[in-house]
């Protein structure tokens, strides 16, 4: 597939022609804190022991990376996540004062508005080397018009890069298909992820699984099905909400553990659906330590309508807990369906609840899968190996330019 250029189109290849002695300069852009927390730190600390590294995120603290150990520089850029024409037309125009001003080598964008805006401001300020990361389209379950305006956001996207990555091998075929992304453009960094799985951070103990449970209130004869991740209805929030109603009413000691940051009020739609069953209903909120209830969890669930990998099933997986989740693209390749999870069609209430009573009923079936899944995520999504292909894409990319 041929990529469509760009209306404004001109040479963007623009040599800097840095030193031999001289560190590249890389920029990292992003919109949230959050992307730079759960995914970002190993890059960012392998990154900036062989080149300049700076980020530009949506935050005020010019000193967060240094807080943290890591030795690179922080521009405070607000970029918001939503579609705001005068704020995004004025963090395009800093962007591209930024790019100009410092005249990095790279900028590698993470986040969808940090891409079309980040992708598009490196091209009019002729960075040579440019790398968006796709992972997950917001457009998937949308229609009509805005659909369509999506979809052209990330062709332009693309268009304005060098390089694409995407964090799985079914959504850069997705991509593909869609005419999004060409495929000589794109690739996938070893298995998939974008970041992989810290083993030294996700694994099971038995301990932090007993702390939790007292801390939520619940017995070590419960079974946990576990929510984890942003709570919207994207994620199939509801559905779980609706599933777990029926599973309560028959399982006694199911516990539904509900963690991550609240989107569009949906606790309140999720009590109304469990009314009957409010108590075993846990919400833990936003945490920094999601391996502490994944140790304390017998089953994730992950129910979502689009997903670009699904970091949170091979973490958990990582921690011996199997996976009852939506057959949809980035899923599938997270979870082996039938030996380390379960997985149905989105949007399928009873084929979710049926997949969840599978794995409630069998602790043998539960402990069987959960070790299955924890042989497949050290083998092949150690974070030290999307680390490596990460540093050698640049080194390949820059040698290029």
């Amino acid at each position: 597939m041929n990529q469509t250029p760009l209306p404004f189109a001109r040479n963007p290849e623009r040599e800097f022609a840095p030193t031999a002695i001289q560190p590249e300069k890389i920029c990292l852009v992003v919109t949230s804190l959050l992307i730079v927390k759960f995914f970002l730190m190993p890059h960012i600390a392998a990154l900036s022991q062989k080149h300049n590294v700076t980020l530009i995120v949506n935050v005020d603290d010019q000193e967060l990376l240094n807080s943290m150990g890591l030795p690179a520089t922080v521009i405070p850029l607000e970029i918001k996540r939503k579609f705001s024409p005068w704020y995004d037309l004025k963090a395009l125009w800093q962007l591209i004062c930024i790019f100009r001003t410092h005249r990095f080598h790279l900028v590698h964008s993470i986040s969808p508005k940090g891409g079309l805006l980040g992708m598009i401001a490196a091209w009019i300020a002729g960075v040579p080397v440019r790398i968006h990361t796709f992972q997950g389209e917001v457009w998937v379950n949308r229609h009509g018009w805005w659909r369509r305006i999506l979809i052209f956001m990330d062709k332009v996207v693309a268009a304005s890069a060098t390089q694409l990555t995407v964090v799985s091998h079914s959504e850069r075929q997705f991509l593909i298909d869609e005419g999004i992304i060409c495929a000589d453009k794109s690739v996938v960094l070893a298995n998939g992820s974008i970041c992989g799985v810290d083993v030294n951070r996700f694994h099971p103990d038995i301990v932090v699984r007993e702390t939790v449970r007292r801390e939520v209130g619940v017995s070590d004869d419960s079974v946990i099905i576990l929510f984890l991740g942003r709570i919207n209805r994207d994620k199939g929030v509801l559905d779980l909400a609706e599933s777990f109603a029926c599973i309560a009413a028959k399982i006694p000691n199911a516990i539904l553990l509900l963690v991550g940051p609240e989107e569009e009020r949906l606790l309140d739609e999720v009590r109304k659906i469990c009314a009957a069953y409010n108590i075993r209903v846990k919400n833990a909120g936003y945490t920094q330590h999601p391996e502490r209830y994944m140790a304390a969890a017998d089953i994730l669930c992950l129910p979502s309508y689009r997903e670009g990998f699904g970091l949170v099933i091979i973490e958990a997986a990582a921690t011996g807990v199997p996976a009852v989740c939506s057959r949809i693209y980035g899923i599938t390749d997270a979870v082996e369906d039938g030996k380390t999870g379960l997985l149905f069609p989105a949007g399928d209430v009873a084929a979710l609840t049926q997949a969840l009573l599978s794995l409630i009923v069998d602790p043998k079936l539960r402990h069987q899968m959960g070790m299955a899944a924890q042989a497949r995520a050290l083998e092949l999504f150690p974070s030290q190996k999307i680390t490596e292909e990460m540093l050698a894409l640049y080194d390949k990319l820059l040698g290029q330019r």
